[in-house]
């Protein structure tokens, strides 16, 4: 049973260097674990990061090149339709595995029936491994409410199969961030999170490349995938009012935010935008 694993980068060399062999050092109970392609998707790179893939050889990694960077979302909807596996794993480039992650994963995805589940992880932050906070914790099941508050899912974490990939994806481009809020999102109004307890991801934080830290106001791009949510899913309406709920919260903190650092007409442009949802009421 193949699987594929997709690990995008951009101006990485080092860091996409440690993921790349944390995959290819995954066993089975065989030993080195054969069904298995790594697809990796060099963004375009413009350091040392596109001969640093050159040097890697195992016959089961392909290396897909964009000549312009386009965008972590672009990159991984790039690996995704090029695999070829039944299952469909992530790992982001300043991430890597452990080497029983896969074997250990599929069989509790397998042993689940789920068609997405997630691993916990261990995070790293400045270099030193940290304690998540409680609200961070991973749940299992059905959890669209809780995933309204915060990004609950790790893409290095996750593993899915073919058919869930092209009935909820792809990643939405237009998002600079929070394009995995976005697809979770999308996820649990579809289906079930399952999930595998044991710590097999090493998650890295607080380096200054991290998406997260270059971009400001992440909330805005939390806010536009609430109102793509609000505009193209069918919601019940207990997701619907939660959604709306939300939004809401977030839009008052963003616009508080602009009001602060005297930007008004960025204000007032977000009122514009979700004037009908701002004004509908909660059921």
């Amino acid at each position: 049973m193949l699987v594929s694993i997709v690990i995008p980068v951009f101006n990485r060399p080092e860091q996409v260097l440690r993921a790349i062999r944390s995959v290819l050092a995954q066993r089975d109970r065989n030993g080195s674990w054969r069904a298995m392609e790594v697809l990796v998707v060099d963004d375009g790179s413009t350091d040392a990061t596109p001969s640093v893939l050159r040097e890697i050889r195992d016959p089961r990694m392909r290396v897909l090149r964009h000549e312009r960077n386009q965008g972590v979302s672009a990159a991984r909807n790039t690996g995704l339709a090029a695999a070829q596996g039944e299952y469909l794993a992530l790992l982001d480039s300043d991430d890597w595995w452990l080497a029983e992650k896969l074997a250990i994963h599929l069989a509790c995805h397998e042993a689940g029936g789920w068609r997405i589940s997630q691993t916990d992880e261990i995070w790293i932050r400045h270099g030193r491994r940290v304690n998540p906070m409680v609200k961070h914790a991973k749940p299992e099941g059905w959890f669209f409410e809780d995933a309204l508050k915060l990004c609950l899912i790790s893409p290095s974490c996750v593993l899915f199969d073919r058919r869930f990939w092209e009935e909820v994806g792809p990643f939405d481009p237009t998002l600079p961030a929070c394009e995995d809020y976005d697809l979770w999102l999308r996820t649990l109004v579809r289906h079930p999170v399952g999930f595998c307890p044991e710590k097999l991801v090493h998650k890295t934080g607080g380096h200054p490349d991290q998406l997260s830290k270059k971009i400001i106001g992440l909330d805005l791009y939390r806010i536009q995938a609430l109102a793509k949510l609000l505009r193209t899913e069918v919601l019940s309406s207990s997701q619907r009012s939660a959604a709306l709920r939300e939004l809401r919260a977030k839009a008052r903190v963003y616009i508080s935010g602009c009001l602060k650092h005297d930007k008004p007409e960025e204000a007032e442009r977000i009122k514009r935008w979700l004037g009908p949802w701002l004004e509908s009421p909660v059921c």
